[in-house]
């Protein structure tokens, strides 16, 4: 299939997630599989569900004409951070002369993956653990961790003890030509950290980092990979869709 009509998948609308049902429960339900087999590994915009990076932005979201109330259409306003919810952080987000958003390439955005399945114990992607996994030869690499497994981005609470990529990783990343990381929290960068390492060391290279992934239903392997965020000029990073569908076994 070409590009061009994969990426016309990408438009594909998202399975309602339901606030009440249990982690355990969501784990076996979420990462919706489309009928073509692309699965939405977004995390749905809610302010009921949606953790917030603690000093960001809250999310807010209303109706300014609504039918249900006797109106002649519906319309609505949103107010958010750039960073919320699933979303991509552009080069410019800690380096000064960075690209901005609109200017990533959607070459990096598009293209193989390899989902790679990080153990619950592991809070630190070290090295060490990087080298662990089959990771060598994947052009982008994403992260699913204890944030999957334990729901976090459909859970309105924000974890500190999430699952981050190690500076000495991400430079292993970088330096083998990676093309994107991804990884299933709202940061790529330990919560505290005394310098944004992992990010300058990612963002440095030109290589996009996408955030807050919603992986539930998403198995360790390789996929096909579209994550386009929202076009907005001069901004360090944005709001975005992203869906996978797993490649064929050669």
């Amino acid at each position: 299939m070409g590009w061009s009509t994969i990426a016309a998948a990408a438009v594909l609308s998202v399975v309602a997630w339901t606030p009440q049902r249990q982690a355990a429960s969501h784990a076996a339900t979420s990462g919706s599989l489309l009928s073509n087999g692309w699965i939405d590994a977004t995390a749905t915009l809610d302010p009921g569900t949606t953790p917030v990076y603690e000093g960001n932005a809250p999310l807010k979201f209303e109706f300014l004409k609504d039918m249900r109330k006797g109106d002649a259409l519906t319309l609505s306003t949103y107010s958010l951070g750039a960073h919320s919810g699933t979303h991509i952080d552009a080069p410019m987000h800690f380096v000064r002369d960075g690209a901005s958003i609109d200017r990533v390439s959607l070459e990096r955005l598009i293209g193989p993956a390899r989902v790679i399945d990080i153990p619950d114990g592991v809070q630190a992607i070290t090295a060490a653990e990087l080298n662990r996994h089959g990771w060598r030869g994947a052009p982008r690499v994403i992260f699913r961790t204890r944030s999957a497994l334990r729901g976090w981005m459909h859970s309105p609470t924000f974890h500190h003890d999430f699952a981050y990529i190690a500076p000495d990783a991400a430079q292993l990343l970088a330096d083998a030509g990676v093309q994107l990381v991804g990884i299933d929290y709202l940061s790529a960068e330990q919560f505290g950290a005394p310098a944004p390492m992992t990010h300058r060391i990612l963002l440095g290279k030109g290589i996009p980092i996408v955030e807050g992934l919603a992986l539930e239903g998403v198995r360790a392997g390789d996929y096909d990979l579209i994550v386009l965020p929202m076009k907005v000029g001069g901004h360090e990073g944005a709001p975005a869709r992203a869906v996978l569908r797993e490649r064929a076994k050669s």
